[in-house]
């Protein structure tokens, strides 16, 4: 620190990776927090400021709120904003990968657990950039091989889909017994 201002150094930021967004989601949540105090704690006309069930919680709460009003401002005016709106859209395309999974959860009950997992290894490898042979003969090995011990060997109850209602009986029960 020799040669330079010991208090602006204080001052002085770093942005780090996601400080954008870490700020902003604190901020959210500070304020959905300091919202729901008076649901979740009292306030009592005879007693004391001091000595009020909600003052600690709201005094907490309040500073959270604006220091997190604060980190956030911090990081929209840091002077190292370029790259921001890159790095906003790749933690939305992670986000990707989650929906990938709901819609898989949804179509299992449809079409099953086996076409399902075959489907989503399949989609999702070629999703990936993997369209050789060899990866898709892989990606559906898997998905066979995870239902197969999920529910063979591991004797996990999952539903049958509904295109299993229209398999003769003896398949029916075997593909709901071990696909």
């Amino acid at each position: 620190m020799t040669g330079s201002n010991p208090i602006r150094a204080l001052f002085e930021r770093d942005r780090r990776s996601g400080d954008l967004v870490f700020s902003v989601g604190f901020v959210i949540l500070s304020l959905f927090l300091l919202s729901r105090i008076g649901a979740e704690t009292q306030w009592f006309k005879s007693s004391g400021l001091f000595t009020q069930p909600a003052f600690w919680p709201a005094a907490s709460l309040a500073g959270m709120t604006i220091f997190a009003i604060l980190h956030a401002i911090g990081s929209v005016v840091s002077p190292r904003a370029a790259g921001r709106r890159e790095e906003v859209i790749l933690w939305l395309r992670s986000l990707e990968y989650a929906l990938w999974f709901m819609v898989y959860v949804q179509v299992v009950p449809l079409i099953g657990y086996l076409a399902a997992s075959l489907l989503f290894t399949l989609s999702l490898t070629f999703r990936i950039g993997y369209r050789g042979q060899r990866m898709l003969l892989a990606a559906a090995a898997v998905g066979f091989f995870t239902v197969l011990v999920f529910k063979s060997l591991l004797s996990v109850k999952i539903p049958g889909g509904l295109v299993y209602e229209y398999l003769p009986d003896g398949l029916r029960n075997f593909m709901l017994l071990y696909f």
